[in-house]
């Protein structure tokens, strides 16, 4: 579906986003001559911060349109028939796992924030608490695996084999398991919030957007969060040889300024960290 079609229904005040978009009218009215750069993201917090830039970005004679999405496949699709000039809600390795399986020619643009991924369990407090043979749901997404792996090595859970970057680990890299824990890992990232709700598994593994997208407090709600120099950092990326174009240069500057990061800072209380590089 065409992007430029479905801003012209919005417009007219119809909402119809097949494409599990649901950009509900957010802009504001272009101001005359400024650029328009419609950059696409998740929902939390990625188009929320997005929304706290839209002033700061004004000023710079940019009006940026923001198009939500719920899922991690159809940002990138839609980056590269160019429906839009950038997105927001990928981190690094997931987005070298995309490029690498897609064929997409994208870079990154620059990295504005970390989200740390966080153990949840509505039947136990902590991961110690985990019995033997406790079954874990992660993401199907094969990109996060290495990710929520090392953290459940990091609590002392499980060891990857030695040699094996921890980025890139998969289930069958997983060398000691003393708890003998069973892993599920075919839930789509987004339903992972509604696997906890439903209480099935003994621990679920959530991405930090789809946790407080739920209503979770990662902070309160995990039983044990990543830590702040977690490597997945989230980046805007662009198609290649778009990063230095002013819009995009305006758009990074604009995220990594004072004004945004401590709005990252007060509204997510550590659930999001900002990064400035």
């Amino acid at each position: 579906m065409n992007f430029k079609k479905i801003t012209g229904l919005l417009g007219a005040g119809v909402l119809a986003l097949s494409l599990a978009a649901c950009g509900n009218g957010e802009n504001e009215a272009g101001g005359k001559g400024n650029k328009e750069l419609v950059v696409g993201a998740s929902n939390v917090p990625h188009a929320v911060i997005l929304e706290e830039a839209k002033p700061l970005l004004k000023k710079e004679g940019i009006d940026l349109k923001i198009v939500k999405f719920q899922d991690y496949v159809l940002p990138n699709k839609a980056l590269e028939s160019k429906e839009l000039d950038a997105n927001y809600f990928q981190h690094i390795p997931y987005l070298e796992s995309q490029m690498k399986e897609n064929g997409y020619k994208f870079e990154n643009a620059g990295g504005i924030h970390i989200e740390p991924i966080g153990v949840y369990s509505q039947k136990y407090k902590s991961l110690d608490d985990l019995p033997k043979g406790a079954t874990i749901i992660m993401s199907s997404s094969v990109a996060d695996h290495g990710r929520m792996l090392s953290l459940l090595q990091q609590e002392g859970l499980i060891k990857i084999a030695e040699g094996v970057d921890p980025t890139t680990a998969t289930i069958k890299d997983i060398a000691e398991n003393p708890k003998n824990l069973k892993f599920k890992a075919d839930v789509e990232a987004g339903l992972l919030p509604k696997v906890y709700q439903n209480k099935e598994g003994d621990a679920v593994l959530i991405n930090t957007n789809y946790a407080i997208d739920a209503g979770l407090n990662p902070m309160k709600d995990a039983i044990a969060l990543e830590g702040k120099e977690s490597p997945y950092v989230n980046i805007i990326a662009v198609r290649e040889g778009d990063k230095d174009k002013k819009e995009i240069k305006a758009l990074v500057k604009v995220l990594h300024s004072k004004e945004i990061q401590d709005f990252i800072i007060e509204k997510y209380e550590g659930a999001v960290v900002p990064v400035s590089e």
